[in-house]
C-alpha cells in the first residue's frame, strides 16, 4: 500500500470526521454522516495496521477514532463525577422533594415521645406496669444500663454495630413502605415508643438531663434520617394507592428508584451518626460541647438539603436516578 496515496485519497473523509466529532449539536443527515464516517476510519485504521503500519498515521487515525467513538456512543461519564452528582443533586433534591411526607412523620414522632416521656415519669403506676422497681433503678442510676450502653465496648465496633441496626432500620422503613406503609409506621410507633420509655425512666429518676446529653449529640442526625427514611417509605406507600395520571407500575418504578437513591444517602448519613455515638456521646467533653457537635451537625445536613437540594429541584432534578440507569418506558394513553 502507497501511504501517500491512501492518506490523498482518505484526508478530506478524516478532516469531515474530526469537524463533526467536535461539534455538540448536529443534525440527523450530520449525525447519519458522523456515523458512516466513523466506520469507514476504523476500516482505514484496521488497514493501516495489517499493510503499513506507519506510526504518525496510526497515532492520527487511531485518536480521529476514538473522537468519533466518543461522538457516537457517548462520552463516559467519570466515577467520581457521578458520585460528585449524587451527592450534590441527586440525594439532596430527593431529600427536599420528600419533605411534605418526613416533616410531619418528625412532628409527630416527637410529640408522641414527649407525650409518653411525660405521661411515664409522672406515672408510677405506668412505670410499674413496665418494669420493676429494681429494674428501673438498674437502668437509671448512675453508671446504670442507659449511660453504659454507649460505652461497653470499643468505640470503632460500636460505631459499626449502631450502623448496621440504624441502616437496617432505615431500610426496613424505605423498602418496606409499599405495603401501604404500615410496616413504617410500626417501625415509628417503636422508636417513639422506646425513646419515650428512657425520657421517661429517666426523667422519673431526676436525670433526664443526663439522658438528654446522650442521646441528642448522635440523636438528632439519626432520628432525622430515620424520620426520612419513614416519610420516603410512606410515600411509596401512597404511591400504590394514588399513583396519579401514571400508571401504577411506571409510579412505583420511578418512586422505587428514588427509594434506592435515598437507601444510599442516608447509609452515609447513619455512617456519620454512628461515628458521633461511638466517639462523641461517651466521651468525657462537657455536655455542651457534646450537644453543640450534634446541633451543628443537625445544621449542617439540614442546609445541605434546604440549599443544594431545594437548588437542584428548581433546576429539574427529581432525585430519580441517571436515565440511562433507569431504563426505557412505554408510553402511556394520556
Amino acid at each position: 500500500m502507497d501511504v501517500d496515496v491512501f492518506v490523498a485519497a482518505h484526508s478530506a473523509e478524516w478532516s469531515r470526521l474530526g469537524d463533526l466529532a467536535g461539534r455538540r449539536r448536529l443534525t440527523g443527515q450530520e449525525a447519519d454522516e458522523l456515523v458512516t464516517l466513523y466506520q469507514r476510519a476504523a476500516t482505514h485504521l484496521s488497514m493501516i495496521r495489517s499493510t503499513a503500519p506507519d506510526p504518525a498515521l496510526l497515532a492520527r487515525l487511531s485518536a480521529l477514532v476514538a473522537r468519533g467513538r466518543s461522538a457516537v456512543a457517548g462520552s463516559h461519564s467519570p466515577a467520581w463525577r457521578e458520585v460528585g452528582l449524587f451527592f450534590t443533586r441527586r440525594f439532596p433534591a430527593a431529600v427536599y422533594l420528600s419533605r411534605r411526607w418526613w416533616i410531619p412523620a418528625a412532628l409527630v414522632s416527637v410529640a408522641v415521645m414527649a407525650v409518653l416521656g411525660v405521661w411515664i415519669a409522672g406515672d408510677p403506676q405506668v412505670r410499674a406496669a413496665l418494669v420493676s422497681p429494681d429494674e428501673v433503678k438498674a437502668m437509671t442510676a448512675p453508671g446504670g444500663q442507659y449511660e453504659t450502653y454507649y460505652s461497653d465496648g470499643p468505640a470503632a465496633s460500636f460505631a459499626a454495630k449502631v450502623w448496621t441496626n440504624n441502616a437496617w432500620v432505615a431500610a426496613t422503613c424505605l423498602f418496606l413502605g409499599v405495603a401501604l406503609g404500615l410496616p413504617v409506621i410500626s417501625a415509628l410507633w417503636l422508636n417513639a415508643l422506646n425513646a419515650g420509655i428512657a425520657i421517661g425512666l429517666m426523667s422519673s429518676a431526676g436525670r433526664g438531663d443526663v439522658l438528654l446529653g446522650l442521646l441528642l449529640p448522635h440523636g438528632l442526625l439519626e432520628l432525622t434520617a430515620v424520620f426520612i427514611a419513614a416519610g420516603t417509605g410512606l410515600k411509596l406507600g401512597w404511591t400504590v394507592v394514588d399513583p396519579g395520571r401514571r400508571s401504577r407500575s411506571a409510579a412505583l418504578a420511578e418512586q422505587g428508584r428514588s427509594v434506592v437513591v435515598m437507601a444510599l444517602g442516608l447509609a452515609c448519613v447513619l455512617l456519620v451518626s454512628g461515628v458521633i455515638e461511638a466517639f462523641v456521646t461517651p466521651s468525657g467533653w462537657p455536655t455542651w460541647m457534646r450537644i453543640g457537635i450534634g446541633v451543628v451537625v443537625e445544621l449542617l445536613f439540614l442546609t445541605y438539603v434546604f440549599t443544594l437540594g431545594r437548588r437542584a429541584a428548581l433546576d429539574g432534578e427529581t432525585g430519580d436516578v441517571d436515565r440511562r440507569a433507569a431504563g426505557d418506558a412505554l408510553p402511556e394513553a394520556g
